[in-house]
């Protein structure tokens, strides 16, 4: 997993850094934040929340003052708590706690605004790939019964702060909408949409 985000964070890192150079203007990001996770079916039915981590990095490359396209590569812990496990044979538990990590990819288009233009807003879709899915109770591996990507759409609102010439710290909040199923036939037939909101603090530091 380390390996998977290493090699994506690279990627990420040249790409936008070859964009960012070749106009002069971007920004390099790191940051960390403290996830709350749930579950949603067709019915609008939500399951109790699941308190996570994420980290990650990013990249932006600006096409004006005011508009630029950024892409992150983040360690992701979703999940929920006091659920269902459906079993094969048609039992089931109760109480069960779900914890699926995720390396998410998002790519935003991201719209900066006040008189300083350090406010953003970002709006687009994400992918991502399913790393471990566990029940916490008992630690068991749960892997078969999700499937291994998941679509949806990605949107924040943030702030930057300068601190020096060189970096800015920021301040974010961060939501995720899953669009696509992410379990298997194994869950009893339902269809359920990941639900993720987080709030995150990190660095920023310009490409020049």
């Amino acid at each position: 997993m380390k390996k998977i985000l290493i090699t994506i964070a690279f990627i990420l890192g040249i790409s936008v850094g070859a964009l960012a150079q070749r106009a002069n203007t971007g920004e390099f990001g790191v940051n960390i934040g403290l996830n709350t996770s749930t579950i949603q079916d067709a019915s609008g039915y939500n399951a109790d929340y699941k308190a996570g981590v994420n980290f990650g990095v990013s990249g932006e490359y600006y096409f004006s003052g005011r508009w630029g396209i950024k892409a992150k590569a983040i360690f992701d812990q979703k999940g929920w708590a006091n659920g269902t496990l459906f079993l094969p044979d048609g039992s089931e538990i109760d109480g069960v706690d779900y914890r699926l990590n995720y390396i998410t990819i998002p790519v935003m288009a991201d719209w900066h605004f006040g008189r300083r233009r350090n406010w953003y807003l970002n709006f687009g879709p994400y992918l991502g790939f399913l790393t471990n899915a566990s029940e916490t109770s008992n630690s068991a591996d749960v892997n078969p019964l999700f499937n291994t990507t998941d679509v949806g759409i990605a949107f924040g609102i943030g702030v930057k702060i300068p601190v020096s010439n060189t970096a800015s710290i920021f301040f974010e909040y961060d939501g995720q909408g899953g669009l696509t199923d992410l379990s298997s036939p194994l869950n009893n037939g339902g269809t359920y949409q990941n639900i993720r909101n987080s709030f995150n603090v990190g660095l920023l530091f310009p490409l020049r």
